[in-house]
């Protein structure tokens, strides 16, 4: 697969202990993608955050630290990026979590798989 050097980097920003039908919805979202053809995704998990509800969420205090910030980035065409916002959309509403979502250009400069042996 050929990425364009003019891409769009899609994130989702989600809480760790979100579920999509019994599974964390940051596995469901890269499944998702994979199904869909996406180049390629990447789940990061934050240290501290907060969002829209201002609760701080953060490793370092035990009491505050049940939801990890957890984000995950995709890249792509914009096309393939527009269709899969549907899926994604979809999984966050079943989900009924809080999130973030925003597109933005990316310049693909490599993208290439190992080299097989």
């Amino acid at each position: 697969m050929e990425l364009d050097r003019d891409s769009k980097l899609l994130r989702i920003f989600i809480g760790e202990l979100d579920k999509s039908h019994h599974m964390p919805l940051y596995e469901a979202l890269v499944f998702a993608a994979k199904k869909q053809g996406i180049a390629g995704a990447t789940v990061l998990r934050g240290i501290l955050s907060y969002g829209a509800s201002s609760r701080i969420h953060t490793a370092k205090l035990l009491d505050l630290s049940h939801d990890l910030p957890v984000v995950v980035e995709i890249v792509d065409h914009a096309d393939k990026i527009e269709r899969f916002l549907e899926k994604a959309n979809q999984l966050i509403e079943e989900a009924g979590c809080g999130a973030l979502i925003t597109i933005e250009k990316a310049e693909v400069i490599y993208y290439r798989s190992k080299k097989q042996s």
